[in-house]
């Protein structure tokens, strides 16, 4: 009984032990034989708490009188595992909403930058309108950002990834955390000569570090010191938290802890939630956490977040350990670096098949395209555009196309005229990442001979400047 996979207990009519297994007493160490059992075993929850542990029991009656026979199964490993994985599953649905919505506020906002753009062309600085105009540039530009933060926290941004030690870039960073943190909080760092090398984007990293940062002075309104910390750690076996678990393996930690106000226990699973803050209206967005996931996550790695009410909060990041670093004076290669493009030069008018089904990102381009002295074809969409080809309006020296469009894609669609028409260099236009187009070429490792890639929102003087690059290279 003692290498049973189940607990066992015996207890008399009084309730007193008179059989324990090896299994039950790991479950609870006072229970020995001859102890008074306390517990109350409650038939219509058929389980117990002990401690911290869940524990099923399903009870066996002795004859009339004579107690009873419990089995006991520690569910407490399978509960936890539930719990990550339905939080985990709630991240992921959240995550696909975020990008969903910023795609589509991505095509409102080019739309906005660019009517406004136009109108700041018609109204100088002399003119009345210049300043409302100017306002609404602006904010434009904001909620730009809040639609990055989206997009970092869906795992759909672009990366710029190489290896590297990131105790210097986290000691680059102190003077200016010094400053953001004010003088009534401390920072202390315990950074190492030197560290297993990671792959990460530097700049997406020093964006997590100083988000966590700004949440740990927050945290802290009379002051208080926060912590910074880099470590080489192996684990043996994976280490469970909330979001899963972190496999074995080899990484460096970086840990960012506070002595705030701490983190309640039934709020603590919605921090990384977009739009979730419990700061007063106006001081935060909620897209602090939820960013720091995104770009942890993208990147590979792993976070972790514990926190104590009254005594303060640490974050922990652990990245795998990358291969090695580059060669000292060697450019670490970039998976999806940019194509390298000619010098522009004036090309004069070209031939250009713009499809996009947005209206009125498609009415703006057909504009700036047009006033460049391009001539352009309109499509709504994949198809329209293919027919056209087919009906003989081509050949066009360039197609300009959003990628994510209902029916047939922009990749579709430029696979589609490669095959039947043969070579078409094409501008892909998106509110999602570069990392997106790149799976929907089939290409995840780098760069398409000529095709190139316009995030959205973009301007038009930026969307006029691409296309007589484009033009200009070949």
């Amino acid at each position: 009984m003692d290498h049973a996979p189940l607990g066992a207990i015996a207890l008399n009519g009084a309730g007193v032990i008179t059989y324990v297994n090896q299994m039950a007493r790991d479950i609870a160490d006072d229970w020995q034989i001859g102890a008074t059992l306390h517990h109350t075993f409650d038939p219509s929850a058929d389980s117990w708490a002990v401690g911290e542990r869940q524990v099923h029991v399903s009870p066996l009656a002795l004859s009339s009188g004579q107690g009873q026979l419990l089995f006991l199964s520690d569910l407490t490993d399978i509960t936890q595992l539930e719990a990550q994985y339905r939080q985990s599953q709630k991240m992921q649905a959240v995550g696909q909403l975020a990008g969903g919505i910023a795609h589509d506020f991505n095509n409102l906002l080019t739309a906005i930058q660019g009517y406004t753009e136009l109108l700041l062309d018609r109204h100088g600085p002399g003119d009345d309108a210049f300043a409302d105009l100017l306002q609404i540039k602006q904010n434009t530009t904001r909620a730009t950002n809040l639609v990055r933060q989206l997009l970092a926290f869906s795992r759909q941004q672009s990366l710029r990834p190489k290896a590297l030690d990131v105790g210097p870039v986290i000691g680059d960073l102190v003077l200016m955390l010094s400053r953001l943190l004010g003088e009534l909080v401390s920072l202390d760092t315990d950074l190492p000569d030197s560290l297993p090398p990671i792959t990460v984007d530097q700049g997406q990293l020093e964006q997590v570090i100083i988000n966590l940062a700004v949440n740990g002075r927050d945290a802290m309104p009379d002051g208080g010191q926060l912590s910074i910390s880099a470590a080489p750690v192996t684990l043996a076996t994976s280490l469970a938290h909330r979001l899963g678990q972190v496999p074995p393996g080899s990484y460096v930690r970086i840990s960012v802890a506070d002595t705030g106000q701490g983190i309640p226990a039934e709020i603590l699973d919605k921090v990384f939630d977009p739009f979730f803050t419990t700061k007063p209206q106006g001081k935060g967005t909620g897209l602090g956490l939820a960013t720091v996931y995104g770009i942890i996550d993208q990147s590979g790695g792993y976070i972790l977040c514990d926190s104590q009410v009254g005594r303060g909060t640490c974050f922990e990041l652990y990245f795998p350990v990358a291969d090695a670093l580059p060669e000292h004076g060697e450019v670490p290669p970039v998976a999806d670096a940019p194509p390298t493009i000619a010098a522009p030069a004036k090309t004069g008018p070209a031939r250009i098949l713009l499809v996009e089904d947005e209206a009125a990102v498609r009415t703006l381009a057909l504009k700036a395209l047009e006033k460049d002295g391009h001539d352009v074809t309109v499509a709504e969409d994949g198809e329209e555009a293919l027919d056209l080809m087919r009906q003989g309006a081509g050949p066009f020296d360039l197609l300009v196309t959003d990628v994510v469009m209902p029916g047939l894609d922009g990749p579709g669609l430029w696979r589609a005229i490669e095959e039947e028409f043969g070579p078409m260099t094409a501008i892909f236009m998106s509110g999602y990442a570069e990392e997106e187009l790149r799976k929907a070429l089939g290409t995840d490792g780098g760069q398409v001979t000529d095709t190139h890639f316009l995030a959205k929102p973009f301007s038009l003087k930026s969307l006029m400047r691409m296309v007589g690059q484009v033009l200009a290279g070949g």
